[in-house]
């Protein structure tokens, strides 16, 4: 499933890093078949990386989650990072048949979250549309040996014949990386699940669907509390539904949810265990000049994000970027266009359904940059020190031995100038919609559809 394509050389692209200060893009490595025949089960549905940045995990549309483990450094070749390779890889979800309401439940994997790590093994949450589940992923390399009942074959042995006692002892074995479910937790989301986020206590988590967020233990899998609904008396008067949800980094009694109306609503579960009544609205007010008949579809929240000292959050619409002080309701500190030249396309783009497309953003590990994805393969970086953006490109085409990348520029009329390239010209069904940074350091994973794309700083 997952070939690997090497390449002994690095291009490099000039771009906006962390720190504030300039970081120079390298190509490190590109995980996935290279078809251009793509199977839908290949399709890459979340990335994630770990709290310390060693493991990487995608699930795709197929119910199943690969685990990349980032190898030490090679001493020798130090301006070259260590690199990604395949640790585990399981089927996290199988596809299910719900008989009551004849539904399939597909297998797709929606997100996938790291818990913090507390012992030699490591444990993750990953969900479908309905059943969430934590898995445990462990490392075996001894094996027992010297069993007084039973044979080294696992039959047992007749009791008569045993006339001598043996202390079992442990050989060593061949590395063995098992991937085994620890809890499942099931049936209590009518809708579709579109958000997990695990709290900083490390014992609760949450999970969002369109109309309702559950608080789970991680230790109980047979009942959760409900402490958002949303959900209407009347189904026809439902005007909006829940679109992501996470806990905030710090504070375990705080959460925010957004919606599909371009609104965040932060939760403080400390003033009620119902959390319908929100402590705090952040909402920008809609510029009148801008209004149109899309207005509401791209003014809908996809992704929202804490940034690491829980200070910020981060939300995507279809348009744009905009970072939010948890202390300034009425407007976001920043606003960050994407891809602004695709609002005179907006009608072709609801045509063929790419408005309804659900973007992610995340943040690099001193929260200074942020990136997110676009169409065509590239994806932006937005460097809030200096104000400055880049746009890049994830594309196999693109690595050529020693060439510099430059940065990506789309012509939204006018005379085209000659590195430039045409907004009639991109490609719509080429999009990076899940992306994630390495917490610690300067190392992006980009997922385009089946393949993933791991860039890293140029070390000199």
């Amino acid at each position: 499933m997952w070939p690997v394509t090497k390449c002994n050389w690095r291009f490099v692209v000039s771009g906006a890093g962390g720190g504030g200060n300039d970081v120079q893009w390298c190509f490190s490595q590109v995980k996935g078949a290279i078809d251009d025949d793509v199977a839908e089960a290949d399709i890459i549905s979340t990335v994630e990386f770990n709290h310390s940045g060693e493991l990487l995990a995608t699930g795709d549309k197929g119910g199943r989650v690969v685990i990349f483990q980032q190898e030490t450094e090679n001493k020798s070749q130090s301006q070259f990072r260590s690199e990604y390779n395949v640790y585990s890889t399981f089927q996290s979800h199988e596809p299910e048949f719900d008989y009551l309401k004849s539904l399939e439940i597909e297998e797709k994997i929606n997100k996938i979250r790291w818990l913090p790590q507390k012992n030699a093994a490591q444990f993750l949450l990953s969900t479908n549309d309905k059943t969430i589940k934590l898995w445990k992923i462990s490392e075996r390399d001894k094996r027992p040996e010297g069993y007084n009942l039973k044979e080294e074959d696992g039959r047992y042995r007749d009791a008569a014949t045993i006339t001598t006692l043996r202390v079992p002892v442990f050989r060593p074995m061949d590395l063995m990386v098992e991937a085994s479910p620890r809890r499942v937790f099931a049936n209590a989301h009518t809708y579709h699940i579109n958000s997990i986020s695990v709290n900083s206590d490390n014992e609760t988590y949450l999970s969002a669907d369109d109309l309702r967020i559950n608080l789970w233990h991680l230790e109980i899998t047979d009942r959760s509390f409900n402490i958002v609904d949303i959900k209407p008396a009347n189904m026809e008067e439902l005007t909006e539904v829940i679109t992501a949800a996470e806990f905030h980094p710090h504070q375990c009694n705080t959460f925010v949810y957004s919606s599909s109306k371009g609104t965040i609503r932060l939760c403080d579960m400390r003033a009620s265990a119902l959390c319908d009544k929100h402590s705090k609205l952040f909402e920008e007010p809609e510029d009148p000049s801008n209004r149109s008949f899309f207005s509401e579809i791209i003014s809908s929240i996809s992704d929202v994000k804490f940034s690491h000292n829980g200070r910020y959050m981060m939300t995507r619409d279809y348009l744009s970027v905009k970072i939010w002080d948890l202390n300034m309701e009425n407007r976001p500190v920043e606003t960050y266009q994407v891809h602004e030249y695709l609002r005179s396309k907006l009608c072709s783009l609801y045509e063929n359904d790419c408005i309804f497309d659900k973007f992610e953003c995340c943040w690099n590990g001193n929260d200074s940059v942020v990136m997110t994805g676009s169409y065509n393969n590239f994806f932006r970086m937005l460097d809030r020190s200096q104000r400055r953006d880049v746009t890049l490109e994830a594309s196999r085409e693109s690595c050529k031995p020693r060439q510099v990348l430059k940065p990506r520029r789309v012509c939204a009329g006018g005379k085209r100038k000659k590195d430039e390239i045409s907004v009639d010209s991109l490609d719509f069904n080429k999009k990076i919609l899940h992306t994630a940074w390495h917490p610690q350091e300067n190392i992006i994973a980009v997922a385009t559809t089946n393949n993933l794309y791991i860039f890293q700083e140029k070390v000199n």
